[in-house]
């Protein structure tokens, strides 16, 4: 099966970095989502992106041809001509689950249907379809355009056939891929997370500042980005999501999600999206 038409559901931060990856590398990308100001914001970020890669001269085309390639839709029944189609909306496994139920009625039975999920098991989404072989995981990281690594997630019932179009498609993206078993939080997340989660414990406990506890692990541990400062980037609901997950799936008390992460959410300090988490952004 040749992919030629990428479908991208959500149009927040990943979506908008899956939506550029795909475009450009050349592929036709339906980006869909139910809200069409966030579509318009999301194209406007990926053309800020596109324009700060090709001032860096790491494009190969004009962003405008890029960009062009990128079909913004509100309708999933836009996407009944993709042969790829990625969901990168919220991490919530109930609202996966629904959006899988849909897209497995719409599209066509060869689609192959992906999820960027951070932690939530492919092998419940693929139940919830009748193309289970056609599920897989493929969890981007952020930001999509800088970042080269692709954890690839295989359910119990991905196919091999699955696995390799998808490893295959990735390598046309120009980045890498590492394939994790479906385990809570896979990869990256099962050792991040909890990471993230005791320097939140550190905090709360008055050991040092948010400040403090950064630099530390910058200089001493040669963190490019201290942890609160990127659990403010990566979302601190997005970060309660996560070990939430991993707590349920292990049922062990190290996943415990810290009390002050709880708070802040609870408080709409949700990082940078939101203006304030651990730290303050005009």
């Amino acid at each position: 099966m040749k992919q030629t038409t990428i479908g991208v559901i959500g149009a927040g931060q990943m979506g908008q970095g899956i939506a550029q990856a795909f475009a450009t590398a050349g592929f036709q990308v339906i980006l869909n989502d139910i809200d069409r100001q966030a579509i318009d914001i999301g194209l406007q970020a990926i053309l800020k992106s596109l324009t700060q890669l090709h001032t860096k001269a790491l494009l190969t085309e004009p962003c405008e041809v890029i960009l062009a390639r990128i079909n913004p839709h509100t309708e999933l029944a836009s996407l009944v001509k993709a042969q790829l189609v990625v969901e990168a909306v919220s991490e919530n496994e109930s609202l996966k689950m629904k959006l899988f139920t849909e897209l497995d009625q719409l599209c066509p039975e060869q689609t192959i249907l992906a999820s960027n999920t951070s932690s939530i098991s492919i092998t419940r989404l693929a139940a919830a379809t009748s193309r289970p072989d056609r599920v897989v995981g493929m969890h981007f990281m952020n930001p999509v355009a800088l970042m080269k690594l692709v954890e690839i997630i295989r359910g119990l019932q991905t196919s091999n056939q699955t696995y390799q179009t998808i490893v295959g498609l990735v390598k046309q993206l120009d980045k890498s891929t590492v394939t994790s078993k479906d385990r809570p939080g896979f990869i990256v997340n099962r050792i991040l997370l909890p990471t993230i989660n005791e320097a939140i414990f550190t905090l709360s406990e008055g050991i040092a500042s948010a400040e403090e506890i950064d630099t530390a692990m910058k200089l001493g541990a040669n963190y490019p980005l201290g942890p609160l400062a990127l659990a403010d980037y990566i979302g601190l609901d997005t970060c309660l999501n996560i070990m939430e997950v991993l707590l349920k799936g292990f049922n062990d008390p190290k996943y415990r999600p810290c009390p002050l992460l709880i708070q802040l959410v609870d408080a709409g300090y949700l990082g940078r999206k939101s203006g304030r988490g651990f730290f303050e952004y005009s």
